[in-house]
């Protein structure tokens, strides 16, 4: 089984559903022998994947559950292991794996080589916008631009593309990185120019998020504005934090700033 995690998560972002449903896909059980830690959703994707024969098939039967507005498709659906040589030589393998090593990463790859969704591509050469992130840069970023023709249907897309930058670093994957050093990464491991605007965080983080952040050794990323047009990216900034506990954009203002961006183009 392909994991589902962010698969659930697209899907209950995009529900037009009561609050209860969208609860009830992300439950997590806290007790009971074997269901312990289990989400709800991802279980009901397991079970629709086994009654409709394919997880497309079973996420289309979700999305109509949980009327779903527009699409979600994974990158492929094919079986692979994430792996990243670090600066010191060694190959580690797995997400969390690669996030705890402590090293810097020098390159991330997947194993074996993969075919992508027919889905997918269609869509990416169909859209009018596509918005990189915001997300982990190694683990959850990059693995789906290294499937096989991704990068290349974004590149040859008519479609506008944004990379919403990260507002805070990540302790073991991007420690002390600026915000262009996560747009070279991206470039390099794809090998191509693929973005047209970045959308950078210009709002304060307040001191009682800094102080939550700093457990984690994670500070706001470091705007280097010329670094970053020098790449031919335009650059768009924006008080972008939400109004939680932990500083993640605020989807709202993001909206408004993507969308705002299309009208002036």
């Amino acid at each position: 089984m392909l994991p589902p995690g962010d698969i659930r998560n697209c899907l209950v972002a995009l529900a037009e559903t009561e609050t209860l449903m969208d609860q009830i896909f992300q439950h997590r059980f806290s007790q009971g022998d074997g269901l312990k830690g289990h989400n709800l959703g991802n279980l009901l994707l397991v079970a629709m994947t086994e009654i409709t024969g394919d997880f497309i098939s079973a996420i289309k039967e979700v999305s109509r559950v949980l009327a779903v507005r527009g699409r979600v498709l994974p990158a492929t659906l094919e079986h692979v292991s994430l792996g990243a040589r670090m600066d010191d030589g060694v190959t580690v393998w797995g997400e969390t794996l690669i996030r705890d090593y402590g090293g810097k990463i020098n390159r991330l790859f997947l194993s074996p080589e993969c075919e992508p969704v027919p889905e997918a591509l269609a869509a990416l050469n169909e859209a009018d916008a596509i918005i990189i992130g915001p997300g982990s840069l190694y683990t959850s970023i990059i693995p789906n631009l290294a499937v096989k023709g991704i990068a290349d249907a974004i590149a040859a897309s008519n479609a506008i593309t944004f990379y919403v930058g990260n507002i805070m670093t990540e302790m073991g994957e991007t420690d002390a990185f600026t915000a262009c050093d996560h747009l070279r990464v991206i470039f390099d491991h794809v090998g191509q120019q693929l973005i047209d605007y970045y959308i950078v965080n210009t709002g304060r983080v307040d001191e009682a998020r800094l102080n939550r952040y700093r457990e984690e050794k994670s500070v706001p990323v470091k705007i280097d504005r010329e670094e970053i047009t020098a790449l031919g990216v335009q650059i768009i900034e924006a008080d972008l934090i939400g109004y939680d506990q932990v500083a993640w954009h605020d989807p709202d203002k993001l909206a408004r700033v993507i969308m705002q961006t299309l009208r002036g183009i």
